[in-house]
């Protein structure tokens, strides 16, 4: 099981590599266009064992897929903790202070105290606690059943070339309109459909149950509290507009902490209350040394792991002018942020990075005068640490399923989280060059739902009555087992975009039942079969959709830095 060799190979890491660099690039497109980032796990499970079976005429293990999945998934949720977090400072006028180079040390800082903390909790929460991670756990299964053929790569880059098309006829030509029915006035509301493939497979791979909350949200924000409370003389538009969006923030921030209060501190305390009892017995003095882990090794592998979290202390300090006591806090914080995401990834398969961020920057605001720009710097490392440890611990979980060397995976893991983080940066410092800093924000082009939420708690909340119901509402919802994150999302993002990913959710509904029919006219032991593939198909061609488009906009981004840098 510990042996790296024939799992950790040249061609897993070149194919994981370049996948990495795609996904992220489309990971950060679509979380600053969505505000929401899907999991790409299950999709490069996929991916990773076609090409490897397509490059080895057919010979490939499930091992060798496992790392090589693991590289190529590692740079989007970098690229979240990036995406979520750092353009609030560009739209509190700070895009000259987080540049390119501030990004990059937030990003490797981040993962630095990522890798290091999941290398520690891996043993805890992987095979002592065995928590679910329905994540891993899908692409676990997706690995032992899949035997991808040569229909799942025409499929895919099928999808991703219409798309690709279709977005640069859009934005690059300007032949297709961005928007239907964008004519439709209704004050205070942005009507409309996005023209959109990405939208659409989004709504279409987060399901439709999370969908119709998403929509339901939008529906509360924008025809309840603004078309309809202005219409009755509560308040004007514009006030309206603040009032939902404070509360969606609310509702959103809410949700996280109920993540936190439900998910997490219990847990975190069983597991305390357990290591003391295991201190007084004795049971754990040898534990390493059971396992046949030699004790030099530890000592080699701690003092490596102690000197990186110093280097990341340092550049905080120095690098990002955090000061000596803010870097220490970040550092000693993280360790606690990444437990939580590990918990929260474990048992729900959600991962508020940008909430356990926020925690963190909120907490040394609390001891120090930080200035606002090194507040998101703050909530940045914690994020993309948190957001890697997401990754990591689903990735372990799967591989502890299939019986992958740790050791590999994480080497895999931490060649995908430095590409990540140089792909994550590069697209962003591309995007905000092409577009400029108004571009971001909750009226704008890349709506950067979350970061906006950042950007408020930094600056001051516009209205503080309406944040507080939203904080105390998702909290009680989520705790009540109701999807408030995605209430919050439609309260929160422009009335088009929910529209156009619920239209892609109703796509799904009639998807699943025309398979349905067209399964019923099989033998029963064909259904299962039949039943899993057109699954695949689904998942294959949305995700092709989706990255094809967020791809394709980076490109027309670069473009357009290319043609300002010409000119």
């Amino acid at each position: 099981m510990d042996s790296v060799k024939g799992q950790l190979t040249l061609r897993g890491i070149l194919i994981g590599c370049v996948g990495c660099a795609i996904i992220t690039a489309a990971s950060v497109y679509t979380a600053l266009k969505m505000g929401a980032l899907p999991w790409p796990i299950v999709f490069a499970a996929i991916i990773s064992l076609f090409f490897l079976k397509a490059l080895g005429h057919g010979k490939a293990s499930l091992n060798e897929a496992n790392v090589t999945h693991t590289v190529m998934s590692a740079g989007a949720m970098v690229a979240g903790g990036l995406a979520f977090t750092i353009p609030g400072a560009w739209m509190l006028g700070h895009a000259d202070e987080a540049g390119w180079l501030e990004m990059l040390l937030v990003a490797l800082s981040g993962v630095v105290l990522g890798l290091v903390c999941t290398a520690l909790l891996r043993r805890h929460f992987i095979e002592d606690a065995e928590l679910e991670y329905p994540i891993g756990e899908a692409a676990a299964q997706t690995l032992i059943a899949g035997d991808a053929g040569g229909s799942t790569g025409a499929k895919l880059f099928g999808a991703m070339g219409l798309a690709g098309v279709y977005t640069a006829l859009r934005d690059g030509a300007g032949v297709v309109p961005a928007m239907f029915f964008g004519n439709v006035a209704i004050p205070g509301v942005s009507f409309g459909i996005y023209n959109s493939p990405m939208l659409l497979a989004v709504g279409f791979l987060v399901g439709t149950g999370a969908v119709a909350v998403w929509f339901a949200g939008a529906l509360l924000a924008n025809f309840g509290i603004v078309s309809g409370g202005s219409a009755a003389g509560l308040w004007d538009v514009a006030s309206a507009q603040g009032i939902a969006s404070n509360l969606g923030m609310g509702v959103m921030m809410g949700a996280g902490v109920g993540v936190i209060c439900k998910n997490i501190l219990p847990k975190a305390a069983r597991t305390l209350r357990g290591a003391r009892t295991a201190r007084r017995g004795g049971a754990s003095a040898n534990a390493d040394a059971d396992a046949g882990v030699p004790r030099r090794r530890l000592r080699v592998s701690a003092g490596l792991a102690a000197c990186a979290v110093a280097t990341v202390a340092l550049v905080a300090c120095f690098g990002l002018n955090l000061g000596p006591a803010p870097s220490v806090i970040v550092v000693l914080l993280a360790f606690v942020a990444t437990a939580m995401s590990a918990q929260s990834v474990g048992q729900t398969g959600i991962d508020p990075m940008e909430i356990f961020g926020l925690i963190v920057l909120l907490a040394v605001a609390a001891v120090s005068d930080v200035p606002q720009v090194q507040l998101f710097f703050v909530a940045g490392i914690v994020a993309v640490a948190c957001g890697l440890a997401g990754d990591v611990m689903n990735d372990f979980h799967a591989g502890h399923v299939l019986g992958t060397s740790p050791k590999a995976q994480w080497i895999g893991q931490a060649i995908g989280a430095v590409v990540g983080a140089l792909v994550s940066v590069a697209v962003m410092a591309v995007l905000v060059g092409a577009y400029g800093p108004e571009a971001f924000g909750p009226q704008a082009s890349f709506v950067s739902a979350q970061a906006s939420v950042v950007a408020t708690m930094v600056s001051g909340i516009p209205s503080v009555p309406a944040f507080a119901l939203g904080l105390a509402a998702g909290f009680a919802l989520y705790l009540a087992g109701f999807p408030a994150m995605m209430l919050g999302l439609g309260i929160y993002l422009p009335f088009y975009m929910s529209l156009t990913a619920f239209l892609g959710a109703l796509a799904k509904v009639a998807y699943d039942a025309v398979c349905k029919r067209r399964r019923a006219k099989l033998a029963p032991e064909e259904r299962a079969a039949r039943e899993k593939a057109q699954a695949e198909t689904g998942l294959v061609v949305s995700s092709g959709l989706l990255g094809g488009e967020s791809v394709v906009g980076v490109l027309v981004a670069l473009a357009a830095v290319a043609t300002g840098l010409g000119a």
